[in-house]
């Protein structure tokens, strides 16, 4: 007699090993840990074989769960794909997300792959700037969905998670010792103004050495060492590195990253705000990732 593998629990195998762990992916899949768990035993049950090492610290799948995983991953794109096809009709078009481009990485990736495997007929256009410009979009109703990074959150937003604000240079680099301290930074980030503040507060006498439109120009200028700049915890790419100032530099305190939805909510613009809340729920010692890291992965 023929025996059905279950895809629910198929897809819980894959995003364990995906995320690397059980927590991680019960809250990318809006379920319990519980409930992910006992898919998995369910699973392995079924097969009669185990299929993820538990004994590491981080949940890899074994010589069977390797195997399995190819299959798996085929099968859930067919039945995705398939799903897509013949349902959400009536969810077709385009949604609009703004995301200031140092917390592109990695969670935004990772929610544009699920919506798109929700609403394969939704297109999601994606728009990367400072936040201090997002806001002005959102306020004309020019983007659906926003995610900003501010000291504190306006009427209508919802705070996802908070990361400290931290000063970052050359790997090796003197330029923080320098007084006046040279800074680097974008025209309009939002950032500037309370970094000069807090230079003042403390006595610390500044110039800004390098004053750009250019996001490229503001990341050379500090990996020459030619100046300092600031960028939220963890979201540092490689050619840079927090500074070990020992307190010779304030503390500039911690952001947040607020969600703001538009009025008009339909199901697909729902559930790109449920997908982006379950990514940051997700505790990680990185929340964010170089651009280097993301594009060697």
């Amino acid at each position: 007699m023929p025996r059905n593998l279950d895809l629910t629990a198929l897809r819980s195998f894959v995003t364990i090993v995906d995320a690397g762990g059980v927590t991680r992916a019960a809250g990318f899949l809006n379920l319990t840990q519980s409930a992910v768990s006992m898919q998995m035993r369910r699973l392995e049950d079924s097969l009669g074989v185990i299929l993820l090492d538990r004994s590491a610290r981080k949940l890899q799948p074994t010589a069977a769960g390797e195997q399995l995983l190819s299959y798996a991953r085929r099968m859930l794109a067919l039945n995705d794909e398939v799903y897509g096809l013949l349902t959400h009709a009536q969810f077709e078009g385009e949604l609009s997300l703004g995301v200031p481009h140092d917390i592109v990485y990695p969670a935004i990736p990772q929610v544009l792959q699920r919506f798109a495997a929700e609403f394969p007929k939704v297109k999601v256009r994606l728009m990367s700037s400072f936040t201090r410009i997002l806001k002005e979009q959102f306020g004309r109703g020019e983007v659906d969905i926003i995610l900003t990074t501010e000291d504190g959150v306006d009427v209508g937003g919802e705070t996802l998670t908070e990361l400290a604000l931290t000063w970052v240079g050359a790997p090796g680099g003197q330029a923080w010792r320098q007084r006046p301290l040279p800074l680097a930074y974008e025209q309009r980030c939002i950032f500037r103004k309370g970094v000069q503040e807090r230079l003042d507060a403390a006595g610390i006498p500044w110039t800004l050495a390098v004053d750009s439109d250019n996001t490229r120009t503001v990341e050379a200028s500090v990996s020459a060492d030619l100046a300092v700049h600031t960028m939220l915890d963890g979201t540092e790419p490689r050619h840079v590195e927090r500074i070990a100032h020992g307190g010779a530099l304030p503390e500039l305190g911690r952001l947040k990253i607020n969600l703001y939805q538009g009025l008009g909510h339909n199901p697909a613009m729902d559930a790109l705000s449920r997908l982006i809340r379950a990514t940051y729920a997700q505790p990680r010692p990185r929340l964010v990732a170089s651009r280097e890291e993301m594009l060697s992965a």
